[in-house]
Protein backbone atom coordinates (compact mmCIF):
# COMPACT_ATOMS: atom_id res chain seq x y z
CA UNK A 1 0.00 0.00 0.00
CA UNK A 2 1.29 3.28 -1.02
CA UNK A 3 1.24 6.11 1.43
CA UNK A 4 2.17 9.82 1.74
CA UNK A 5 5.78 10.36 2.83
CA UNK A 6 6.46 11.86 6.46
CA UNK A 7 8.96 9.84 7.71
CA UNK A 8 9.05 5.97 8.00
CA UNK A 9 12.38 3.40 6.69
CA UNK A 10 12.19 0.09 5.05
CA UNK A 11 15.37 -1.48 5.41
CA UNK A 12 16.33 -4.72 3.37
CA UNK A 13 19.83 -5.98 3.95
CA UNK A 14 20.83 -8.23 0.88
CA UNK A 15 23.05 -11.35 1.17
CA UNK A 16 26.38 -10.60 0.52
CA UNK A 17 25.50 -7.74 -2.35
CA UNK A 18 24.88 -10.48 -4.13
CA UNK A 19 23.48 -9.18 -7.50
CA UNK A 20 21.96 -12.58 -7.74
CA UNK A 21 19.29 -11.55 -5.13
CA UNK A 22 17.93 -8.83 -6.61
CA UNK A 23 15.54 -9.21 -9.05
CA UNK A 24 12.87 -7.25 -11.44
CA UNK A 25 9.59 -8.30 -12.11
CA UNK A 26 6.40 -6.70 -13.80
CA UNK A 27 2.93 -7.06 -12.41
CA UNK A 28 -0.54 -6.23 -14.46
CA UNK A 29 -2.58 -6.41 -10.97
CA UNK A 30 -0.13 -3.87 -9.31
CA UNK A 31 -0.76 -1.93 -12.54
CA UNK A 32 -4.55 -2.37 -12.65
CA UNK A 33 -4.45 -1.31 -8.79
CA UNK A 34 -2.49 1.60 -8.84
CA UNK A 35 -4.29 3.30 -11.46
CA UNK A 36 -7.20 3.19 -9.71
CA UNK A 37 -6.12 6.14 -7.96
CA UNK A 38 -6.39 8.53 -10.99
CA UNK A 39 -10.03 8.18 -10.79
CA UNK A 40 -10.06 9.82 -7.36
CA UNK A 41 -7.27 12.90 -8.52
CA UNK A 42 -6.78 12.50 -12.22
CA UNK A 43 -4.59 15.73 -11.29
CA UNK A 44 -1.91 14.13 -9.11
CA UNK A 45 -1.41 12.22 -12.53
CA UNK A 46 -1.61 13.97 -15.28
CA UNK A 47 0.57 12.09 -17.89
CA UNK A 48 -2.43 9.86 -17.94
CA UNK A 49 -4.98 12.35 -19.13
CA UNK A 50 -5.21 10.97 -22.42
CA UNK A 51 -5.82 7.93 -21.38
CA UNK A 52 -8.21 9.08 -19.21
CA UNK A 53 -9.81 10.68 -21.49
CA UNK A 54 -9.71 7.79 -24.09
CA UNK A 55 -11.52 5.24 -22.05
CA UNK A 56 -14.67 7.64 -20.17
CA UNK A 57 -16.93 6.03 -22.22
CA UNK A 58 -15.20 2.00 -21.02
CA UNK A 59 -15.35 3.30 -17.51
CA UNK A 60 -18.73 4.60 -17.15
CA UNK A 61 -20.25 0.85 -17.69
CA UNK A 62 -18.03 -0.71 -14.82
CA UNK A 63 -18.23 -0.88 -11.11
CA UNK A 64 -17.15 2.69 -10.27
CA UNK A 65 -18.29 2.76 -6.77
CA UNK A 66 -16.70 -0.57 -6.13
CA UNK A 67 -13.25 0.24 -7.87
CA UNK A 68 -13.43 3.60 -6.27
CA UNK A 69 -13.92 2.02 -2.67
CA UNK A 70 -10.52 0.47 -3.23
CA UNK A 71 -8.76 3.56 -2.54
CA UNK A 72 -9.02 6.21 0.40
CA UNK A 73 -8.52 10.18 0.10
CA UNK A 74 -4.48 9.40 0.95
CA UNK A 75 -4.26 6.92 -2.27
CA UNK A 76 -3.80 4.01 -0.57
CA UNK A 77 -4.80 0.43 -2.02
CA UNK A 78 -5.02 -2.62 -0.65
CA UNK A 79 -1.64 -4.71 -0.19
CA UNK A 80 -2.99 -8.13 -1.55
CA UNK A 81 -4.22 -6.12 -4.68
CA UNK A 82 0.00 -4.81 -5.40
CA UNK A 83 1.06 -8.54 -5.05
CA UNK A 84 4.73 -9.69 -5.14
CA UNK A 85 5.61 -10.51 -9.26
CA UNK A 86 8.09 -13.17 -9.94
CA UNK A 87 9.00 -12.34 -13.37
CA UNK A 88 8.66 -9.51 -15.90
CA UNK A 89 6.60 -11.93 -17.72
CA UNK A 90 3.70 -12.30 -15.25
CA UNK A 91 0.31 -12.19 -16.41
CA UNK A 92 -3.06 -10.85 -15.33
CA UNK A 93 -4.82 -14.04 -15.27
CA UNK A 94 -2.48 -16.18 -12.87
CA UNK A 95 -2.75 -12.92 -10.52
CA UNK A 96 -6.70 -12.24 -11.37
CA UNK A 97 -7.12 -16.02 -10.46
CA UNK A 98 -5.23 -15.17 -6.99
CA UNK A 99 -7.92 -12.27 -6.11
CA UNK A 100 -10.77 -14.70 -6.76
CA UNK A 101 -9.25 -16.81 -4.13
CA UNK A 102 -7.21 -15.13 -1.60
CA UNK A 103 -8.32 -16.18 2.02
CA UNK A 104 -11.14 -13.99 3.44
CA UNK A 105 -9.78 -13.00 7.16
CA UNK A 106 -6.38 -11.70 4.58
CA UNK A 107 -8.68 -9.82 2.00
CA UNK A 108 -10.62 -7.92 5.18
CA UNK A 109 -7.53 -7.17 6.75
CA UNK A 110 -6.02 -5.43 3.77
CA UNK A 111 -9.45 -3.68 2.97
CA UNK A 112 -9.49 -2.24 6.52
CA UNK A 113 -6.08 -0.61 6.21
CA UNK A 114 -7.17 1.25 3.82
CA UNK A 115 -10.22 2.48 5.66
CA UNK A 116 -9.62 2.33 9.31
CA UNK A 117 -12.59 3.79 9.84
CA UNK A 118 -15.40 1.74 8.60
CA UNK A 119 -15.56 0.28 5.07
CA UNK A 120 -17.65 2.08 2.40
CA UNK A 121 -20.98 0.47 1.34
CA UNK A 122 -19.72 -1.70 -1.78
CA UNK A 123 -17.18 -3.19 0.66
CA UNK A 124 -19.70 -4.17 3.43
CA UNK A 125 -21.52 -7.29 3.60
CA UNK A 126 -20.70 -11.24 3.18
CA UNK A 127 -17.29 -11.44 2.68
CA UNK A 128 -17.33 -13.77 0.06
CA UNK A 129 -19.88 -11.98 -1.60
CA UNK A 130 -17.42 -8.99 -1.86
CA UNK A 131 -14.56 -10.58 -2.99
CA UNK A 132 -15.92 -12.14 -5.42
CA UNK A 133 -17.64 -8.39 -6.78
CA UNK A 134 -13.65 -7.05 -6.76
CA UNK A 135 -12.54 -10.43 -8.76
CA UNK A 136 -14.91 -9.16 -11.33
CA UNK A 137 -15.33 -5.28 -11.35
CA UNK A 138 -11.14 -5.89 -11.61
CA UNK A 139 -11.53 -7.71 -14.42
CA UNK A 140 -14.13 -6.01 -15.91
CA UNK A 141 -11.73 -2.81 -15.79
CA UNK A 142 -8.68 -5.14 -17.29
CA UNK A 143 -10.93 -6.15 -20.01
CA UNK A 144 -12.19 -2.83 -21.16
CA UNK A 145 -9.65 -0.06 -20.23
CA UNK A 146 -6.29 -1.93 -19.88
CA UNK A 147 -6.31 -4.89 -22.65
CA UNK A 148 -5.96 -2.72 -25.52
CA UNK A 149 -3.13 -0.55 -23.69
CA UNK A 150 -1.58 -3.50 -22.65
CA UNK A 151 0.99 -4.40 -25.28
CA UNK A 152 2.08 -0.52 -24.67
CA UNK A 153 1.99 -0.41 -20.99
CA UNK A 154 3.96 -3.18 -20.77
CA UNK A 155 6.31 -2.15 -23.66
CA UNK A 156 7.35 1.21 -21.40
CA UNK A 157 7.76 -1.19 -18.04
CA UNK A 158 10.44 -3.51 -19.70
CA UNK A 159 12.27 -1.19 -21.14
CA UNK A 160 12.67 0.32 -17.72
CA UNK A 161 13.87 -2.96 -16.82
CA UNK A 162 16.47 -3.61 -19.16
CA UNK A 163 17.92 0.24 -18.62
CA UNK A 164 18.20 -1.08 -14.95
CA UNK A 165 20.03 -4.12 -16.16
CA UNK A 166 22.26 -1.91 -18.22
CA UNK A 167 22.93 0.81 -15.49
CA UNK A 168 24.21 -2.29 -13.00
CA UNK A 169 26.49 -3.43 -15.59
CA UNK A 170 28.13 -0.51 -16.53
CA UNK A 171 27.94 1.64 -13.49
CA UNK A 172 27.02 -1.18 -10.13
CA UNK A 173 24.34 -2.02 -8.12
CA UNK A 174 24.52 1.16 -6.05
CA UNK A 175 24.31 3.39 -8.85
CA UNK A 176 21.20 1.30 -10.32
CA UNK A 177 19.83 1.99 -6.74
CA UNK A 178 20.07 5.20 -6.59
CA UNK A 179 18.79 5.76 -10.08
CA UNK A 180 15.22 4.54 -8.69
CA UNK A 181 14.67 7.41 -6.72
CA UNK A 182 15.42 10.00 -4.16
CA UNK A 183 13.56 7.33 -1.45
CA UNK A 184 15.83 4.85 -2.23
CA UNK A 185 19.83 3.89 -1.42
CA UNK A 186 21.62 1.37 -1.32
CA UNK A 187 24.30 1.75 1.53
CA UNK A 188 26.43 -1.18 3.03
CA UNK A 189 24.65 -4.16 1.25
CA UNK A 190 21.17 -2.30 2.97
CA UNK A 191 18.57 -0.96 0.48
CA UNK A 192 17.25 2.27 2.58
CA UNK A 193 13.72 2.78 1.50
CA UNK A 194 11.93 5.87 3.14
CA UNK A 195 8.22 5.39 3.23
CA UNK A 196 5.44 8.02 3.86
CA UNK A 197 4.48 6.37 7.07
CA UNK A 198 6.12 5.83 10.78
CA UNK A 199 6.94 1.99 9.70
CA UNK A 200 9.98 1.47 10.46
CA UNK A 201 11.53 -2.08 9.76
CA UNK A 202 14.87 -4.21 8.98
CA UNK A 203 14.62 -7.52 7.77
CA UNK A 204 17.34 -9.49 5.71
CA UNK A 205 16.06 -11.09 2.08
CA UNK A 206 18.11 -14.46 2.61
CA UNK A 207 16.02 -17.08 1.03
CA UNK A 208 13.67 -14.40 -0.57
CA UNK A 209 15.95 -12.13 -2.70
CA UNK A 210 14.83 -8.53 -3.57
CA UNK A 211 12.32 -7.99 -6.13
CA UNK A 212 11.80 -4.46 -8.15
CA UNK A 213 8.77 -3.08 -9.75
CA UNK A 214 8.61 -0.71 -12.10
CA UNK A 215 5.02 1.08 -12.46
CA UNK A 216 3.70 3.73 -14.71
CA UNK A 217 1.41 4.84 -11.54
CA UNK A 218 3.57 5.42 -8.48
CA UNK A 219 5.93 8.58 -8.09
CA UNK A 220 9.30 8.13 -6.09
CA UNK A 221 9.18 4.95 -4.84
CA UNK A 222 7.39 2.84 -1.83
CA UNK A 223 7.02 -0.69 0.03
CA UNK A 224 5.07 -3.06 1.84
CA UNK A 225 5.23 -1.57 5.56
CA UNK A 226 4.95 -5.00 7.02
CA UNK A 227 7.72 -6.71 7.70
CA UNK A 228 5.68 -10.27 7.25
CA UNK A 229 5.44 -9.04 3.45
CA UNK A 230 7.76 -10.37 0.88
CA UNK A 231 10.62 -7.97 0.33
CA UNK A 232 9.34 -6.03 -2.75
CA UNK A 233 10.09 -2.03 -3.74
CA UNK A 234 8.23 -0.56 -6.40
CA UNK A 235 9.14 2.42 -8.45
CA UNK A 236 8.20 4.83 -11.15
CA UNK A 237 8.75 3.67 -14.47
CA UNK A 238 11.03 5.44 -16.58
CA UNK A 239 9.60 6.86 -20.00
CA UNK A 240 6.02 7.14 -18.50
CA UNK A 241 6.17 10.94 -20.02
CA UNK A 242 5.63 9.18 -23.63
CA UNK A 243 3.56 6.60 -22.66
CA UNK A 244 -0.11 8.03 -24.71
CA UNK A 245 1.81 10.10 -27.44
CA UNK A 246 0.13 8.43 -30.86
CA UNK A 247 2.79 7.03 -32.82
CA UNK A 248 3.67 8.23 -36.47
CA UNK A 249 5.03 5.50 -38.77
CA UNK A 250 6.98 6.93 -41.54
CA UNK A 251 6.52 4.79 -44.89
CA UNK A 252 8.58 4.94 -48.28
CA UNK A 253 6.76 7.51 -50.20
CA UNK A 254 6.43 5.07 -53.17
CA UNK A 255 3.86 2.60 -50.78
CA UNK A 256 2.07 5.38 -49.71
CA UNK A 257 1.41 6.52 -52.98
CA UNK A 258 0.05 2.99 -54.05
CA UNK A 259 -1.99 2.14 -51.54
CA UNK A 260 -2.38 5.72 -49.17
CA UNK A 261 -0.81 6.98 -46.51
CA UNK A 262 -3.23 5.27 -43.81
CA UNK A 263 -2.60 1.99 -44.90
CA UNK A 264 0.71 1.97 -45.77
CA UNK A 265 1.19 3.37 -41.82
CA UNK A 266 -0.40 0.05 -40.72
CA UNK A 267 1.52 -2.16 -43.33
CA UNK A 268 4.77 -1.00 -41.82
CA UNK A 269 3.73 -1.21 -38.38
CA UNK A 270 2.31 -4.59 -38.41
CA UNK A 271 5.54 -6.51 -38.82
CA UNK A 272 4.53 -7.25 -35.46
CA UNK A 273 1.27 -8.86 -34.78
CA UNK A 274 -1.27 -6.25 -32.80
CA UNK A 275 -4.72 -6.10 -32.29
CA UNK A 276 -7.26 -3.07 -33.80
CA UNK A 277 -7.72 -1.68 -30.18
CA UNK A 278 -4.03 -2.06 -29.72
CA UNK A 279 -3.20 -0.18 -33.20
CA UNK A 280 -5.57 2.50 -32.32
CA UNK A 281 -4.14 3.08 -28.92
CA UNK A 282 -0.97 3.36 -30.54
CA UNK A 283 -1.72 5.26 -33.71
CA UNK A 284 -4.09 7.79 -31.05
CA UNK A 285 -7.21 7.25 -33.49
CA UNK A 286 -10.48 5.24 -33.28
CA UNK A 287 -10.58 1.29 -33.13
CA UNK A 288 -13.57 1.46 -36.60
CA UNK A 289 -10.75 3.69 -38.26
CA UNK A 290 -8.39 1.12 -37.79
CA UNK A 291 -10.55 -1.41 -39.04
CA UNK A 292 -11.82 -0.01 -42.01
CA UNK A 293 -8.45 -0.24 -43.60
CA UNK A 294 -7.29 -3.64 -41.83
CA UNK A 295 -10.28 -5.27 -43.50
CA UNK A 296 -9.10 -3.99 -46.94
CA UNK A 297 -5.73 -5.02 -46.54
CA UNK A 298 -6.67 -8.04 -45.28
CA UNK A 299 -9.17 -8.46 -48.30
CA UNK A 300 -6.14 -7.85 -50.36
CA UNK A 301 -4.76 -10.25 -49.22
CA UNK A 302 -1.50 -8.28 -47.37
CA UNK A 303 -2.47 -9.12 -43.98
CA UNK A 304 -3.43 -11.87 -42.22
CA UNK A 305 -5.50 -12.83 -39.29
CA UNK A 306 -5.86 -15.20 -36.00
CA UNK A 307 -7.73 -14.79 -33.56
CA UNK A 308 -6.30 -14.37 -30.14
CA UNK A 309 -8.34 -14.45 -26.90
CA UNK A 310 -10.88 -11.88 -27.20
CA UNK A 311 -8.76 -10.02 -29.60
CA UNK A 312 -8.18 -10.74 -33.33
CA UNK A 313 -4.53 -10.40 -34.61
CA UNK A 314 -3.32 -8.70 -37.63
CA UNK A 315 0.14 -9.56 -39.17
CA UNK A 316 1.56 -8.83 -42.84
CA UNK A 317 1.50 -11.58 -45.45
CA UNK A 318 4.32 -12.94 -47.49
CA UNK A 319 2.99 -10.31 -49.79
CA UNK A 320 2.56 -7.57 -47.62
CA UNK A 321 6.15 -8.39 -46.48
CA UNK A 322 7.42 -8.18 -49.99
CA UNK A 323 5.15 -5.68 -50.68
CA UNK A 324 6.67 -3.24 -48.14
CA UNK A 325 10.03 -4.53 -48.69
CA UNK A 326 10.29 -4.23 -52.84
CA UNK A 327 8.65 -1.24 -52.59
CA UNK A 328 10.51 0.02 -49.74
CA UNK A 329 14.18 -0.50 -51.36
CA UNK A 330 16.16 2.47 -52.25
CA UNK A 331 13.07 4.75 -51.50
CA UNK A 332 13.24 7.99 -48.90
CA UNK A 333 10.33 7.41 -46.38
CA UNK A 334 7.46 9.71 -47.22
CA UNK A 335 5.32 11.90 -44.63
CA UNK A 336 4.57 10.20 -41.37
CA UNK A 337 1.95 7.66 -42.27
CA UNK A 338 -0.11 7.48 -39.30
CA UNK A 339 -3.31 7.46 -39.23
CA UNK A 340 -4.68 10.84 -38.30
CA UNK A 341 -8.28 11.47 -37.92
CA UNK A 342 -8.98 12.87 -41.25
CA UNK A 343 -6.99 10.45 -43.10
CA UNK A 344 -8.92 7.55 -41.37
CA UNK A 345 -11.63 8.65 -42.51
CA UNK A 346 -10.79 8.86 -46.17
Amino acid sequence: MERQRTGGLIEYELAGMDVADVRFAVSPLTELTLSLRTFRDPGRYPVHLPWLQRTEQARSALDLPLLRALTNSVLWTPDYLTPRPYSPLTRIGDELAAVENVHLPRMLDDLRAVHPDALPAPLRGDPETVRERIATALRAYWDTCFEPWWPRMRAVLQADVVHRGQVISAYGTAAMFADLSDRVRLVDGVVRVCLGTDARFRRPTTGEGLTLVPTLFTRGATAPISPEEPPVVMYGARGVGTLWQAEPRRAPAALAGLVGAPRAGLLTVLAAPASSTELAGRLGVTTSAVNQHLRALRDAGLLTSARHGRSVLYLRSELGDALVAGVGAGADAGPAAGLDRASARA
